[in-house]
């Protein structure tokens, strides 16, 4: 590697640890945020949330999915449990969807560090596409 591209390299790593350290405490808080939405929204309250519409369960799904935003790993479990709980399978998949996908909690850390067109642009085309992915998960698992 030539001496020019090292100083380049290193110049990198230290605008990216610079970039990380600024946006760490904002990403902490983003953290604590969801924290708190998850153990105010309990299980309980989403089963009485939903309607067996499926197009009111799909929006409120992905409302609330947008509000309380999660990980995928811990999706999976949450599904499962709201399916044994009698939530339909378009506002399962709506919710955690735009749980993993939206993020208005996130929104604020979002805008300062992609731009706030882009952040706002990015969680509303990924709310409806949330719904939209819900009508084609049930439409394929109702034909197999």
């Amino acid at each position: 590697m030539k001496q020019q591209d090292k100083g380049k390299l290193k110049r990198s790593i230290i605008q990216s640890l610079k970039s990380f350290y600024r946006a760490f405490p904002i990403l902490i808080g983003v953290l604590l945020l969801i924290g708190l939405f998850q153990f105010f929204m309990p299980k309980e309250l989403l089963v009485k949330l939903f309607q067996k519409n499926p197009i009111i369960d799909s929006l409120i799904g992905a409302g609330l999915g947008s509000i309380l935003a999660g990980n995928p790993i811990t999706s999976y479990i949450l599904g499962g449990e709201l399916l044994k709980q009698g939530i339909s399978l378009i506002a399962i998949t709506a919710f955690l969807v735009s749980w993993v996908t939206v993020g208005i909690v996130q929104l604020p850390a979002e805008s300062m560090l992609l731009g706030k067109k882009f952040a706002i642009t990015r969680n509303i085309l990924s709310f409806f596409f949330a719904i939209i992915a819900a009508i084609i998960t049930v439409l394929v698992v109702n034909i197999i």
